[in-house]
C-alpha cells in the first residue's frame, strides 16, 4: 500500500515568469518600514504620519527648536500656520517663530521689540563713533597741511646759502613761537633743543 505524500505547511514560494514563459521560484520578503517620529511628534506623544507637516521643520535630533516654539506659540497654532503657507515659505516661517519664542522667553515684556530696540542703540552709537573719528582725522590732516605750509615757508625765507643740514636750532625756535604752534599746542625741541617726534632734525646728506 502506497504511503501518503507529505503535506507542507509552510506557503509555497511565490512564482515570477521572466521573459522566455518559464518560471522562477523567487520568495518577496518586503523590510518592515520604520517612520523615526521628529521632534514635534515625539513631544507631543501621538503618532508621526508620513506627511507630517512639522516632520521637515522638527527634526528629531533638534527637539529644543520645538519645546521653545510649542512653549509660546502652542502646537495647533504652529501646525494652522505652516498649513496656510505655501511650502517655500514654511522654513523661513518656523525660524521667525523659534526666534521669536526666545526672545519672548528672555524678555517677557518686549520680546523681539527689545532685541530691536537694543540693536538700533548700537547702530545710532556706532554711527556717533564713526562720526567724531571721521573729525578727528581731518582736524589731524588740517593741522599736518598747515604745518607742511608753514615749515615750507620758513624754509623758503631762510638764507639760500645756508644748507638744511646747518640750521641751528634758533629755525627751530622760530616754530614754536610762531602763532600756530602756540594756538594748536604742537611743540617740536626736547629739552636737548632737538626736535622731537617724527619731526626730527635734519642730518647731513652722506657721500
Amino acid at each position: 500500500m502506497p504511503s501518503p505524500s507529505p503535506t507542507s505547511s509552510s506557503s509555497p514560494p511565490s512564482l515570477s515568469s521572466n521573459g522566455s514563459g518559464s518560471t522562477t521560484g523567487t520568495v518577496m520578503n518586503a523590510a518592515p518600514l520604520v517612520i523615526i517620529p521628529c521632534a514635534a511628534c515625539k513631544i507631543l506623544r501621538r503618532r508621526c504620519v508620513d506627511k507630517c507637516v512639522l516632520a521637515p521643520y522638527f527634526p528629531p535630533t533638534e527637539p529644543t527648536k520645538f519645546i521653545i516654539a510649542h512653549r509660546v506659540f502652542g502646537a495647533s497654532n504652529i501646525i494652522k500656520l505652516l498649513q496656510n503657507l505655501p511650502e517655500p515659505q514654511r522654513a523661513d516661517a518656523v525660524s521667525s517663530m523659534v526666534y521669536e519664542a526666545s526672545a519672548r522667553i528672555r524678555d517677557p515684556v518686549y520680546g523681539c521689540a527689545g532685541t530691536i530696540f537694543q540693536l538700533q542703540k548700537q547702530v545710532t552709537d556706532l554711527q556717533a563713533q564713526l562720526a567724531k573719528s571721521q573729525a578727528d582725522l581731518l582736524n589731524a590732516q588740517a593741522q599736518q597741511a598747515n604745518l607742511m605750509a608753514l615749515l615750507c615757508v620758513k624754509v623758503a625765507n631762510y638764507p639760500p646759502s645756508t644748507p638744511p643740514q646747518l640750521l641751528d636750532n634758533s629755525f627751530f625756535t622760530d616754530l614754536e613761537d610762531d602763532d600756530f604752534f602756540s594756538s594748536t599746542g604742537l611743540g617740536f625741541l626736547d629739552d636737548g633743543g632737538l626736535m622731537s617726534g617724527p619731526h626730527m632734525i635734519w642730518e647731513p646728506l652722506s657721500t
